[in-house]
């Protein structure tokens, strides 16, 4: 597998405005409800993305593991969830929404990510700041899907290896194009792509 390959796999969107709105559709080869339960189920989840703790059912709260906590606003399986996703002490507005549906015998995955973005934040690192981290997600997902449940990428070592920082380079290029297609200026996207890259990537 080359690892870019699967980034090309997924369509990326950026809606701007007061609420910025994050979209990234990918296909995947595997049934709609298998998808559902690795994106559900708390062991399951833990292999490819983070351990989750918590009430998990509507009107419960979550809380990933050194990441975002939130409450779960709906749950309608095998096709819909939607929760708030909260990071640091004073978080703003932030959602997430996963859809799936059947699609070419397998399933076609959703997330919608919306949040209020604090100016300064935005202009120095755009989309990518959360685009590159639901790639790297989707990454994994995939990787977890296609070959039996082993584990996805470790995050924490993935971007000192020379595939890992290829694929977070497109992935920050491609958040790039998504900022560029919603209006953004080609200064500030430029600006914005080298900094979220360093910011994955570090030399």
């Amino acid at each position: 597998m080359d690892i870019v390959d699967e980034l090309l796999k997924a369509q990326r969107e950026l809606k701007d405005g007061d609420v910025k709105t994050l979209v990234l559709r990918r296909h995947y080869d595997a049934e709609v409800e298998d998808v559902w339960d690795a994106c559900t189920d708390a062991e399951r989840l833990r292999r490819w993305f983070l351990p989750v703790s918590g009430d998990l059912r509507v009107g419960g709260t979550y809380q990933l593991e050194g990441n975002a906590g939130g409450e779960i606003l709906r749950c309608e399986p095998p096709s819909l969830l939607k929760v708030s996703w909260l990071f640091g002490e004073n978080p703003g507005f932030s959602e997430v929404e996963v859809r799936l549906s059947a699609q070419d015998g397998g399933t076609l995955f959703e997330l919608r990510h919306s949040a209020e973005v604090p100016p300064e934040f935005w202009d120095q690192y755009g989309p990518g700041a959360t685009g590159v981290g639901w790639d790297l997600a989707l990454l994994g997902l995939g990787l977890y899907l296609s070959t039996g449940g082993r584990d996805g990428i470790d995050e924490n070592t993935f971007h000192e290896t020379s595939e890992g920082r290829r694929y977070i380079t497109e992935s920050s290029r491609a958040w790039g194009e998504a900022h560029k297609a919603a209006g953004g200026s080609p200064d500030l996207v430029a600006a914005t792509v080298a900094k979220t890259t360093a910011f994955y990537a570090p030399e």
